[in-house]
């Protein structure tokens, strides 16, 4: 490009500069994209090469920057986000959204707090039984007591925790099986 033409170009340019944006800016909508673009025009009007004397130095300087702001455009449209990636190969983000992990936290505090109200024992009871998946008879063993008062601690210290927490009390005794379904020992009441 002559000097003269770089010079005519880089004139306009400055002159006109919001003229140039705000036209951007109308026909892709964005007026950060127009400033990107003009931003990067300012930089190639150093190699820009025009096939002869440029009659219209605005429309020229408005169809380069319009074409850079379609080559970034493009370029944008071919990025993959990492949640796009996830979702097209079906997986799913199993992360709790902030409301669910506050209730959550907030029930955890919950029955920490019951937890800590109960006596020795039951809280021991629970905790084995609940916690640990020990057998009835075996936290019985172990305490030194008959299963039966086991049973009856086990279901006031449940009883505690679900008022406490709002819950209701779900009548199982005993910890479940390996394979996922209840023990064989009965709900004593």
């Amino acid at each position: 490009m002559s000097d003269l033409n770089r010079a005519t170009l880089r004139r306009f340019f400055v002159l006109g500069y919001d003229d140039l944006r705000a036209r951007l800016a109308r026909r892709f909508g964005s007026v950060e994209l127009a400033s990107d673009a003009l931003h990067e025009t300012w930089l190639r009007l150093e190699t820009a090469v025009p096939a002869g004397i440029v009659r219209s130095p605005r429309n020229y300087l408005l169809q380069m920057a319009a074409n850079v702001a379609l080559k970034r455009l493009k370029v944008e449209r071919s990025f993959v986000t990492l949640t796009d990636a996830k979702m097209a190969i079906g997986i799913s983000d199993d992360a709790p959204d902030p409301e669910c992990a506050a209730i959550a936290s907030s029930e955890v505090a919950m029955l920490a707090k019951a937890l800590s109200e109960l006596t020795p024992r039951r809280r021991e009871i629970l905790l084995a039984s609940r916690l640990d998946g020990i057998q009835l008879w075996a936290i019985a063993e172990r305490l030194g007591v008959s299963q039966r008062l086991v049973e009856i601690e086990l279901k006031h210290a449940l009883a505690h925790c679900a008022l406490r927490v709002d819950r209701n009390v779900i009548k199982r005794f005993g910890p479940r099986s390996p394979q996922g379904s209840q023990a064989e020992e009965e709900d004593p009441g």
